[in-house]
């Protein structure tokens, strides 16, 4: 399968413009001479002489105190694990579970919020575990991974060459990381491995032992890569799952983030905050960008709902104030392009059932920062309100709108 017709199709479908590892290849620069670079691949894999360069490490932020590691591999690099992540998703995607919907064809996070509020909306969900994994793709253990590969897959020439990307090393500010363990994010086939490793620590366990074994109450689990919500109908099921949950990880070389893992009530009849403590106000959680809470519908009565995280609209607005800033002096034509992609991505997102407000005001600080800054190209602040109206005239931007419609499975 790892042939030059194959790995030529991957090349075509890799981005452009896309960031360089440590060698400095780009796709258009690999691409001048496409036919002998190829050729030349084929011929080291088939002699086992292909090894990986090591990822050059960068950083993104996180949120507002952390930033988040990425490993850019080489490009040639991207290209050899792109087919294979080809073969690895035609391998697992059959073996995959439903309740699993990160990084997977055709699946996406609106998926995976329709189908929790299909599982926290049944009647007997009354309880939530909102778990997540502490540092999960850096603390993937390699020799798990190869064991649950091995269990699916023969070919050892293959298996070699996935642990020589897992043992590649990172390259940062000029020095040299082993890996011992973990997986980069920004390689192409860490979702797929991340998910093979998760499928096997978390998803059949809740499947064949937590749910036919451990709960006497219904249970459910929604997982989107490394971040998951179990809803419970007994507050003893979550409890014993909580810490079992703790106990399975810690097999496989894991551990919870316990600041950020929480059981809560919040089903019907938690509008009161019964079950919290007794204070009389709902609990809510985190979930793919999203806050969830419990209140009231159109029609009056209470159910799950859901608005941007607090903290990712934070990040959002930090994100584009520190952009717009940087790019004030930009042709007005080339700006406006730029803010009109920003705001459809966006709405493209955040732009779900029970949103509206969330994604009105995000429109709104950013018409208030793009004015503010653009009239700060100058010491003379002449750019005023009236004349920014006139600029929105000319070059109208897109208006808030709900693009996802989380209770119908066609969306809208």
């Amino acid at each position: 399968m790892l042939n030059k017709q194959t790995l030529e199709e991957c090349y075509l479908e890799l981005p452009t413009g896309k960031a360089a590892g440590i060698d400095g290849q780009t796709k258009e620069l690999y691409g001048m001479n496409l036919e002998t670079n190829l050729e030349d691949l084929v011929s080291r894999m088939k002699r086992q002489a292909y090894k990986p360069q090591a990822s050059r490490r960068t950083y993104i932020p996180k949120d507002r105190n952390s930033v988040r590691p990425l490993g850019i591999p080489a490009f040639e690099d991207k290209i050899v694990q792109k087919a294979i992540g080809k073969i690895l998703n035609a391998i697992y995607e059959q073996k995959f579970k439903d309740l699993s919907f990160g990084f997977r064809p055709g699946r996406n996070q609106h998926q995976a919020l329709r189908a929790l509020d299909n599982s926290i909306m049944h009647p007997k969900s009354q309880y939530v575990v909102d778990a997540d994994i502490k540092g999960f793709f850096n603390y993937v253990d390699h020799d798990w991974l190869m064991k649950f590969l091995e269990h699916d897959i023969a070919d050892p020439n293959f298996l070699r060459l996935i642990k020589r990307f897992l043992k590649a090393g990172i390259m940062e500010e000029g020095k040299f990381i082993s890996t011992e363990e973990g997986t980069p994010q920004g390689g192409v086939i860490s979702p797929i491995l991340a998910n093979v490793y998760l499928h096997y620590v978390l998803d059949l366990w809740f499947e064949v032992y937590v749910k036919k074994r451990l709960c006497k109450g219904k249970a459910e689990i929604v997982r989107f890569a490394d971040d998951f919500v179990c809803c419970f109908e007994r507050k003893d099921d979550a409890r014993i799952f909580y810490a079992e949950l703790i106990s399975r990880l810690k097999k496989f070389k894991l551990s919870i983030a316990e600041e950020k893992t929480k059981i809560i009530r919040f089903g019907r009849g938690s509008e009161n905050g019964r079950g919290n403590g007794g204070n009389g106000k709902p609990e809510t959680f985190d979930f793919l960008g999203f806050r969830h809470y419990w209140g009231k519908g159109k029609n009056g009565r209470y159910r799950l709902k859901r608005k941007t995280s607090p903290k990712k609209f934070k990040m959002k607005i930090k994100t584009y104030k520190q952009w717009i800033r940087r790019n004030r002096h930009m042709d007005e034509k080339e700006l406006v392009d730029s803010i009109r992609r920003k705001l459809g991505g966006h709405y493209n997102y955040y732009g779900v059932s029970d949103n509206y407000n969330e994604i009105k005001t995000f429109y709104r600080t950013v018409l208030y920062l793009t004015w503010k800054w653009r009239n700060r190209r100058s010491q003379k602040r002449t750019f005023t309100w009236e004349k920014f109206e006139k600029f929105l005239a000319r070059n109208p931007l897109p208006k808030p709108k709900i693009r996802v419609n989380l209770f119908s499975s066609k969306g809208l």
